[in-house]
């Protein structure tokens, strides 16, 4: 089942499509970014991302979320120019990460964990 998701949010070369109606292609939102890009997910998708990848992130829809439409810090991948990493402290030392990727001006979310550092890469914007 999941392989059928991933493959969904992942055809045309990298590009996430909605079109493809076996994976269920229900939104679960769409946010803009303080970069001028949206980046979005389907609800299948976000479940992939917390029950197999980072399960810890099971309740924290909301902080991604605000992560995403008001981040601390943004940065550029080191190994991929099309990745961005968006992150917002959580208030316990920790941050939240999301994870996404732009292709051809379509944002989609990759990922998302909590974590103690920020990593490296260019930075692109600061709060």
């Amino acid at each position: 089942m999941w392989g059928r998701i991933f493959r969904g949010m992942w055809r045309s070369g990298n590009r996430f499509m909605n079109d493809d109606s076996s994976s269920n292609p229900e939104i679960l939102f769409e946010i803009v970014t303080p970069l001028g890009f949206c980046v979005r997910t389907t609800t299948e998708y976000w479940q992939f991302i917390v029950t197999v990848k980072h399960p810890i992130m099971i309740n924290r829809l909301t902080e991604v979320q605000n992560t995403l439409s008001d981040p601390d810090e943004v940065r550029l991948s080191n190994t991929d120019a099309q990745v961005y990493l968006f992150y917002r402290n959580d208030g316990t030392k920790r941050w939240v990460c999301a994870v996404t990727r732009r292709l051809n001006g379509e944002g989609f979310l990759i990922t998302a964990y909590r974590t103690s550092a920020i990593k490296e890469g260019e930075q692109l914007w600061q709060k």
